[in-house]
């Protein structure tokens, strides 16, 4: 990544999967029941190919996940 390159992340968000540069077509919003609460949302970013890895892996360790459109504000996660 070269500074010329930070322009262009601000107007194409990247899919948050490791290694992925794939521009982002969904939020998956999501939060550790443990440590926060329902009010906390965390947000990774999605291609359409990493968007059901993603999601499947939190799933797996029991946390509330929603995806839903990139752009679109998620206010409670379960």
């Amino acid at each position: 990544m070269s500074i010329f390159d930070l322009g262009r992340m601000a107007d194409a968000p990247e899919c948050s999967a490791a290694g992925c540069h794939d521009a982002a077509a969904w939020t998956i919003a999501w939060r550790n029941p443990r440590i926060h609460p329902e009010s906390r949302v965390k947000e990774w970013a999605a291609c359409d190919a990493h968007r059901d890895h993603l999601r499947d892996w939190l799933a797996s360790r029991d946390f509330p996940v929603e995806v839903v459109a990139f752009g679109t504000t998620v206010e409670r996660v379960g």
